[in-house]
């Protein structure tokens, strides 16, 4: 295959769409720009991100891990810009490995930026993806769109989110652009808004404009997040009681569940398909996009 040639493959978890890139031995060159190239929904693959498989062993970024997670989900956003976490990108990139005989069902252990994630793949076509802790800050965030205004919890899931609750999705806007916020010294590079209503007891939906992206039809991370401030919202808090609490999360691409812990972790369940896979020729993408 020749350095123009890049192999890839094509999957969504909840319509959260990604191109793949397999390159165990780290040697795929994947500027931003190719990634950007690669993501565009006209002229290349088309995807919210990209997810580069590569052993941690032989990324910069991973090799600290390496004694612990054999993968790296080497992670970029639509822009081609490098973000910490994503989490429905976690199940679609564990459903990978197992399609390509690298893991087995049950459990696996994948790095990411935002730390080692565990994994366990089901037979039904979910998989679960242990999430690690929230935490949740007390800077005082207010998100604006079109003349409304919120107060936002601020939530970190190893990536930074805004999460407002709102009386009607349709608040939110078109989500094209990037809703204001601030103040903007809280997120210096930037975050992914959340904006969400109640469906019934533990039960919410949301849309989300993700940093470098967009809106997208789903955003693990960011249904994580969502949870967990409505249960402190609702007085719920599992360190306190000793039980689970659990939220039912949907979004225009489909439904995830997400469980806290009462030892503060959050696990996520929700499906993960590979849909397609082939040989993108980056030259002629290149030439279609300039």
């Amino acid at each position: 295959m020749s350095t123009a040639q890049i192999a890839f493959l094509k999957g969504h978890g909840t319509e959260n769409d990604f191109v793949i890139v397999p390159d165990p031995d780290n040697t795929v060159d994947l500027p931003a720009s190719a990634v950007a190239r690669l993501c565009d929904r006209r002229a290349g693959i088309g995807g919210d991100g990209l997810l580069h498989v590569v052993r941690s062993a032989a990324h910069p970024d991973a090799r600290h891990m390496a004694d612990t997670a054999e993968w790296f989900m080497d992670y970029r956003n639509a822009d081609g810009s490098v973000a910490e976490m994503c989490g429905n990108g976690v199940r679609v990139f564990a459903r990978y490995l197992q399609r390509a005989g690298l893991a087995g069902d049950g459990g696996l252990a994948v790095a990411t930026r935002g730390g080692v994630k565990r994994v366990r793949l089901s037979g039904d076509g979910d998989v679960t993806v242990s999430m690690g802790r929230a935490a949740l800050l007390d800077d005082g965030v207010r998100v604006t769109v079109d003349g409304r205004a919120w107060d936002a919890r601020n939530v970190s899931m190893g990536n930074p989110h805004a999460v407002a609750f709102v009386d009607d999705l349709a608040h939110a806007g078109d989500l094209r652009s990037v809703p204001r916020f601030s103040p903007e010294s809280v997120y210096p590079d930037g975050v992914n808004i959340e904006f969400v209503v109640d469906r019934g007891p533990r039960h919410v939906a949301m849309r989300v404009h993700e940093r470098g992206s967009g809106e997208t039809r789903s955003c693990g991370t960011g249904a994580c997040a969502v949870a967990v401030a409505a249960a402190r919202r609702d007085g719920a808090d599992p360190a306190l009681t000793g039980e689970p609490v659990t939220y039912t999360v949907d979004l225009p691409g489909g439904t995830l569940v997400i469980t806290e812990h009462p030892d503060g972790a959050v696990e996520m369940t929700g499906p993960a398909v590979i849909v397609a896979e082939g040989v993108a020729d980056m030259d002629r993408i290149e030439t279609m996009a300039g």
